[in-house]
């Protein structure tokens, strides 16, 4: 038997326990997993380093080698996550709606976890313990697949919360990692109906829609961001700097952070030389349109290319557009549905803006860089939905659940 089979068979087993866990036991469970956290650092910054040393060896960005690393700081942030996700509302068993018939049939809506969650992602180890926490919580259990880059360091983590749900009562196999960086492993998981309940793939687009294509479980499309932020007319442009510098650079390497800079033409000439200045400042490197280039001359021109690209990185597109309509065209065009963002002080424009602009979040006035579970008051997320069917947007435990009815009945039969 295969290892991916045999992890399937020991999670459908241990789900079904799972569900049926109290909140008080998932609680303890969650706090304890943070505590091991804590006290094994040294061990995971160990296996960390095995990975970042395989990471430099590949020549991976900057950019990817920051979500890679972990460090006491990031150990400490994991451990407060799980200790949060311990701290929220348990939704497994949650009332969602009920009524009474005609006929005395007492109807019921009741949140009930998903089963199985699979879980494909790539360089970033925090996201093995904010997907273990959160399938815990909501009464899930869970396979782990991450990329290989990190493979030691989420095994290591793994190992480590695993071991201390068990020992504070949680059903084993309720959380495993799948060890083999073998891509046929992926193509495995993959085919697993009737083991896995729902796929969800986190990381570059090609992964997104290899898993979508080729997947014969239920996949929720998350996270590819090509994300934009349009600076209206009307702007704050000290505001608009700060919220642009925020979304490009605080950490270029996650799918919220700002890949395309829309500027409308009537403040181009005042905003573009600040804020270009500010952003190369920061070792950004701006590929811009021929009015970017005929205001600012040191920089790249934009290729067709550009526009669609996700950089995940130091880099970010810039474009000139003769309206909010033009801008929100551009958007409809080469946007992903993840997080969009307006800078204006027209109510008019803001109004335009959110009503015609198809994505998970959008914003008025602030960063892309806040579309995350753990700043929309989640605890952490599994993933950013940009689909429509099911979940959106950052993914918390109630995401993690579906429904079913239960009716209480005293001897009704239908004629």
């Amino acid at each position: 038997m295969s290892e991916v089979l045999e992890l399937g068979k020991r999670a459908k087993k241990a789900s079904v326990k799972l569900a049926n866990v109290s909140t008080e036991l998932k609680n303890r469970a969650l706090n304890a997993m943070a505590d091991a956290l804590i006290v094994n650092a040294k061990e995971i910054i160990k296996a960390n380093k095995k990975d970042l040393e395989e990471g430099k060896r590949r020549n991976i960005s900057t950019a990817l080698m920051d979500r890679l690393l972990l460090n006491e700081a990031r150990i400490e942030d994991m451990a407060r996550d799980l200790k949060e996700v311990a701290f929220l509302k348990d939704p497994v068993g949650e009332l969602v709606k009920g009524r009474k018939l005609p006929n005395e049939l007492e109807v019921l809506q009741v949140r009930v976890p998903l089963g199985v969650v699979g879980l494909i992602y790539e360089a970033r180890p925090n996201v093995t313990v904010d997907a273990a926490g959160l399938c815990i919580k909501s009464g899930n259990a869970i396979i782990l697949r991450g990329g290989s880059v990190a493979i030691n360091s989420n095994l290591a983590l793994t190992d480590i919360i695993a071991d201390a749900g068990v020992k504070e009562g949680l059903p084993e196999n309720c959380i495993q990692s799948i060890s083999t960086a073998d891509r046929a492993a992926v193509t495995e998981l993959m085919k697993m109906h009737g083991y896995v309940d729902v796929l969800i793939p986190r990381g570059g687009a090609s992964l997104i829609q290899s898993v979508i294509k080729n997947s014969t479980v239920p996949v929720i499309e998350t996270g590819v961001g090509n994300c934009h932020i349009f600076i209206d007319k009307s702007a704050n442009l000290n505001m608009a700097k700060e919220i642009v510098v925020n979304a490009k650079c605080q950490r270029p390497g996650v799918c919220n952070a700002a890949e395309t800079l829309l500027v409308h033409k009537d403040v181009a000439e005042k905003f573009l030389p600040g804020i270009l200045r500010k952003l190369q400042e920061r070792d950004v490197e701006i590929f811009g349109c021929p009015i970017t280039h005929s205001i600012c001359s040191d920089v790249n021109e934009a290729t067709e290319d550009d526009w669609k690209t996700e950089y995940l990185d130091l880099k970010m597109a810039v474009k000139i557009v003769p309206s909010l309509n033009e801008a929100i065209l551009h958007i409809q065009k080469y946007g992903t549905n993840h997080s969009e963002a307006i800078v204006t002080e027209d109510y008019s424009a803001a109004k335009s803006f959110t009503e015609e602009v198809d994505a998970a979040a959008v914003y008025v006035n602030a960063s892309t860089r806040f579309t995350d579970g753990g700043q929309y008051g989640l605890g952490a997320e599994m993933g950013i939905s940009t689909q429509k069917l099911h979940a959106r947007g950052p993914m918390g435990l109630e995401a993690l659940t579906s429904t079913k009815y239960v009716i209480y009945g005293k001897g009704q039969i239908r004629s």
